[in-house]
């Protein structure tokens, strides 16, 4: 079994700065891509931003320039720094990890952290 545990939400005050993080844990061989996504009250899940197995990143449009996305391998970690928040990423965000789990197949599952809330008062 893999979980995925986020930290790093909560209330920040509109141009403040948050670092999410999110650690796997469980029989873990191998991350590839990884990312963060949100869900705002009352609308869809949306992609935030991405990093491939190289490292290579995709962020939303509405967040180019102001978030980064980076991972620890070492650490089956992704986190997602997030800079000059604005009201509107106000949202629930989900860790995501796609992950080779320990089973001498090297099967492959896409796994969903709980959410942690992000909060920016205008």
């Amino acid at each position: 079994q893999v979980q995925l545990e986020e930290s790093g939400g909560g209330l920040v005050q509109a141009g403040g700065s948050l670092r999410l993080s999110c650690a796997a844990s469980g029989s873990i061989v191998r991350m590839y891509d990884m990312g963060w996504y949100r869900q705002a009250l009352g609308k869809q899940r949306e992609l935030v931003a991405t990093i491939t197995t190289g490292s290579s990143t995709n962020y939303a449009d509405s967040v180019k320039g102001r978030f980064t996305i980076s991972r620890d391998n070492a650490k089956n970690t992704v986190y997602l720094e997030m800079n000059s928040l604005k009201a509107e990423d106000t949202a629930v965000y989900y860790c995501n990890a796609k992950i080779v789990i320990r089973d001498g197949l090297g099967s492959v599952y896409m796994y969903w952290g709980q959410g942690t809330q992000v909060t920016v008062s205008s």
